[in-house]
């Protein structure tokens, strides 16, 4: 199976880079009262400074208040941004935090059923424990889910959350729309995909096939990691 061309640029672009790298942005917390154009008010002060959102992510929280997690380019000093963004009355409060990518840095997600998953994972976060130690952020977020429907649309999902390095699937048997929607995110997204090996076409789809949970969970870290040896561009279509 031949790697696609986003997958092979993405991945030596990310496995190049610290996960812990300090970022061309600032990140801003801002709380404010829900009001109708207060992403456009916000986008406006931002342009007129000179500078670019680099990311922009608003909840609501239980009282009604919306939260905001603000990333800006650095062409603005950050004491700049928060003096225009207080003069919108409804914002309440605006602080800057660390961004999502110096403190979670890379993402490692793992998406199956919970028994290979809790195995997977408890691999990954040994080994992603052994590089932070040493400088890098390395991130384990794993979610047990079963039928074809429900993991095929989370695999979807995956394509459209920020700093994923590497997706493992944990299973006993996973083809159909599964296969699909891993052919989609390798293709489209460029993330690439471990899988135990487990009965089902999805195996034939994915960059690397482990039988060992656990070893698939070591692996999917060293493999996103900055300062690990292993290269997936290099083991590619192998089974383990």
């Amino acid at each position: 199976m031949s790697i696609p061309k986003k997958l092979k640029e993405r991945y030596t672009w990310f496995k190049k880079h610290s996960s812990h790298e300090d970022t061309a942005s600032f990140a801003f917390e801002i709380i404010s009262k829900d009001k109708h154009g207060l992403i456009s008010e916000i986008s406006a002060k931002v342009y007129n400074l000179g500078s670019d959102i680099s990311s922009f992510q608003l909840w609501k929280e239980y009282d009604g208040k919306c939260h905001i997690l603000l990333h800006v380019d650095n062409k603005s000093k950050p004491e700049v941004v928060i003096k225009a963004l207080k003069e919108i009355p409804e914002i309440v409060s605006v602080e800057t935090t660390p961004t999502n990518k110096k403190t979670w840095g890379k993402r490692i997600i793992i998406i199956g059923g919970g028994a290979q998953v809790s195995c997977v994972a408890s691999g990954a976060i040994t080994e992603a424990d052994r590089h932070n130690i040493r400088g890098e952020t390395i991130s384990v977020d794993t979610i047990a889910v079963i039928g074809e429907n429900e993991i095929a649309n989370a695999i979807d999902a995956v394509g459209k959350l920020q700093r994923v390095g590497i997706l493992v699937l944990a299973g006993s048997i996973m083809g159909g729309k599964i296969t699909v929607a891993v052919k989609k995110l390798r293709a489209e997204y460029g993330i690439p995909v471990i899988a135990l090996n487990m009965a089902g076409s999805v195996t034939k789809a994915c960059d690397l096939v482990i039988s060992d949970p656990v070893e698939a969970g070591v692996m999917a870290a060293m493999l996103i990691s900055n300062v690990g040896e292993f290269n997936l561009l290099k083991v590619h279509g192998k089974k383990y």
